[in-house]
């Protein structure tokens, strides 16, 4: 018995060809979207299926253009701002006007440029350790500390830095990404994140959603300067144990205890 669709999605955008693979369910309540981060897939987030207290909630999950199992006919355009125009592409093609919006690291600052630019859309906000300040590039800063002049080399040598990361989940995550992510998806993506980060107004940016907010973080991350002053602000704070960036690797568990306590708010 499936407990969820899966369907490919050909798109065109800005002269790109796209097609997109997704994972989705009906349900009840409004639905929830999830946006996954760089080096990770829709699959992350399958596992909502496993979830009773999170039953009634329809969803979508979809690999990013060039991640997983979505292709991209020119990996050259891949940046934030058309990762952007892709996920409101595809929520328009599946016919979600309203939801409630999920995003990790790259799918955090995703999800963070989407919501800003349709506020009215956005029901609510897990940003799970997504971009909201310059200290959260230290994936993505490595297209600046690390450089290459070859995309399969600089993706490489990033995966064997994440192998002998000293954080949970890190050696997990170095094991596919070389499966997950095209190469040549890379530098536009990363650069993209970095350049927000340090210029986008992207805390004033979270802080100025209309809509309830959860910034969800590892343990091992809980020196990040900025968590007193958005919690102060109005964020609620889901601090993680024994994780880093990764919760859905280190403790999916507790991830899912949170998000459905998040939704618990919001009634039929």
């Amino acid at each position: 018995m499936k407990e969820f669709e899966k369907n490919d999605i050909p798109l065109r955008i800005d002269g790109t060809e796209l097609n997109i693979s997704a994972i989705s369910r009906e349900g009840k309540k409004d639905p929830i979207v999830f946006l996954h981060g760089f080096g990770s897939t829709k699959e992350d987030y399958a596992d909502i299926v496993r979830q009773a207290s999170l039953g009634d909630f329809p969803f979508l999950a979809y690999d990013a253009p060039g991640c997983g199992e979505s292709d991209c006919s020119n990996l050259d355009k891949l940046s934030i701002p058309f990762l952007v125009d892709t996920a409101l592409t595809v929520l328009d093609h599946a016919g979600i006007e309203r939801f409630h919006l999920i995003g990790h690291s790259m799918g955090g600052l995703t999800a963070l440029m989407l919501a800003h630019r349709h506020p009215d859309r956005v029901l609510s906000f897990t940003n799970v350790e997504g971009n909201i300040a310059p200290e959260d590039c230290f994936l993505s800063r490595q297209i600046i500390d690390h450089p290459a002049s070859d995309a399969n080399v600089f993706l490489a040598r990033f995966i064997e830095r994440a192998l002998h990361t000293p954080a949970y989940s890190s050696p997990l995550y170095s094991a596919s990404l070389r499966h997950k992510i095209r190469a040549e998806a890379v530098h536009g993506i990363f650069s993209s994140m970095v350049s927000l980060s340090d210029h986008g107004d992207l805390m004033d940016k979270f802080l100025g959603l209309p809509c309830s907010k959860m910034f969800m973080y590892g343990e091992q991350n809980q020196g990040l300067s900025y968590l007193s002053h958005i919690q102060a602000r109005g964020v609620r704070l889901s601090q993680i144990p024994e994780c880093g960036h990764f919760p859905m690797y280190s403790n999916p568990p507790m991830m899912w205890r949170e998000i459905a306590d998040f939704l618990s708010q919001f009634g039929e």
